[in-house]
């Protein structure tokens, strides 16, 4: 999630509207036992080698002869453990960059570990761009793709709807070559695979036109914002709205296409105003009224931020401040009833300080996609780092499963195999291909089995 700002009176405290992210880890490749941890560090294993090969004969050669367990990692900036293993992580950075574009088609192939911050200045070289992008630039196209990663608008799909045709190593070391044409089941599983069907190494994705894009942020009280949600995403390209606890007000960001070329960016206080909204907390915690007061004292409505610049660096960005996250996804329908409960169980804690995100996405039909043929309403919620955030789970979980949410796979749940099968009409059909491309259960660590039932 973007961080936004929350516009306060001159003098005083600055504070947020959103969340940021920052720089991942990135493993070396070591022929010793490692440690690795994910971006928050609430994921770590001891692990028997971190291997990078630097192209697929390599990465064949490496799955014919491991033993044990073999995992891959893009960014490390999934919440879940899809990554630990005791016995071997792979690492695609060194596989990374745009093959080729068609411009005929609108297509354009990329090596599976291009981070999208270099990806999209690569596209945008070549007067193209993804149709919408993540709110963050440093995960992987593979690891994007496989846990079904989305940005934000109500006609706009996830990225993995994009893709057309896939490259991937098989846990036996063979190479096998999809496309949305010939092998439809196929790529109805594979576009969202959590990295269990083998390892992606391209990936053939639809583009557009480079475009520029007009952001524009404004605050409202969250009742208003509830009630016109709906028509704000309506309304424009991209809309989402994060609501500031213990405030009363939530933050509306909205980015619609411009054609002009000149470029506004509005100087950043970003981490000013999230180490605001903690000592907000901080000082007035234990009195949840006068800090709501307080807040409202603070919070001009009246200001607004705009900027104007390409798509891909309004719509993603680095995150120096780390945090844990929940989030579901929810039918579009009940969207705003969902929000409203999470809100009014947010409130019961004190310390919660982070902003809770808003997004729209359109359905589409992945077999594992959350947006599996229902438009979606995704809420997020975040945890500081290194503060509690068992209540992401307990206290939110049971209102999203109530919503029939469906949990992003790269963010924390605790949903198995039984609850899962029944969100996923085609839960069954992915277990049996699956079963077919990995008998031996050797992309599988313990949570995946989990998710999957497998002994």
């Amino acid at each position: 999630m973007k961080q936004r700002r929350l516009f306060l009176k001159a003098g005083a405290m600055a504070a947020a509207a959103g969340l940021l992210a920052g720089r991942t880890h990135t493993a070396q490749a070591q022929t010793r036992t490692i440690r690795w941890k994910n971006w928050s560090e609430v994921q770590q294993c001891q692990a028997k080698s971190l291997a990078t090969p630097a192209d697929e004969q390599a990465l064949a050669d490496l799955l014919r002869n491991a033993s044990g367990t073999v995992r891959c990692v893009g960014a490390g900036h999934s919440f879940t453990p899809l990554v630990p293993t005791n016995d071997t992580i792979v690492s695609l950075e060194r596989m990374h960059g745009v093959l080729s574009h068609d411009k005929a088609a609108m297509t354009a192939t990329l090596r599976a570990g291009t981070r999208l911050s270099m990806l999209s200045r690569q596209l945008d070289a070549q007067g193209v761009a993804l149709r919408n992008l993540p709110d963050i630039d440093m995960q992987s196209l593979a690891g994007a793709i496989s846990t079904g990663t989305h940005g934000t608008g109500a006609t706009i799909q996830a990225m993995h709807a994009d893709v057309t045709a896939l490259r991937l190593v098989t846990p036996q070391g063979e190479v096998v070559e999809w496309n949305q044409e010939r092998h439809p089941e196929q790529m109805a599983a594979a576009r969202v695979s959590l990295g269990s069907l083998g390892v992606i190494t391209q990936a053939t994705v639809r583009v557009v036109p480079a475009f520029s894009l007009h952001r524009k942020v404004w605050l409202r009280p969250i009742g208003e914002m509830l009630e016109r949600a709906g028509e704000l995403a309506a309304k424009h390209r991209h809309f989402e709205f994060y609501y500031l606890p213990f405030t009363g007000y939530a933050a509306a960001i909205a980015h619609d296409e411009y054609k002009g070329s000149d470029v506004l960016v509005p100087h950043s206080q970003d981490e000013e105003m999230l180490g605001d909204l903690r000592t907000l907390r901080d000082w007035l915690g234990r009195f949840p009224d006068l800090r709501r007061w307080t807040a409202g004292k603070l919070i001009d409505p009246d200001l607004t931020e705009e900027a104007k610049n390409r798509s891909w660096k309004l719509l993603s960005t680095v995150r120096p401040t780390r945090f844990n996250e929940t989030e579901y996804h929810v039918p579009r329908e009940a969207g705003i009833a969902c929000v409203r409960e999470v809100i009014a169980a947010l409130e019961k804690r004190n310390e919660v300080f982070f902003p809770m995100e808003f997004r729209f996405v359109k359905g589409d039909e992945a077999w594992l996609s959350p947006f599996y043929k229902r438009d979606s309403c995704s809420i997020a919620v975040h945890a500081a780092h290194g503060e509690a955030y068992d209540y992401l789970l307990s206290d939110l979980g049971p209102i999203f499963r109530k919503h029939g949410g469906r949990p992003h796979w790269g963010k924390l749940h605790n949903l198995g195999a039984k609850e899962l099968a029944t969100l996923y009409p085609r839960w069954n059909d992915f277990l049996a291909l699956r079963q077919q491309m990995d008998p031996k259960g050797r992309m599988l660590n313990q949570h995946l089995r989990t998710l999957f039932g497998v002994a």
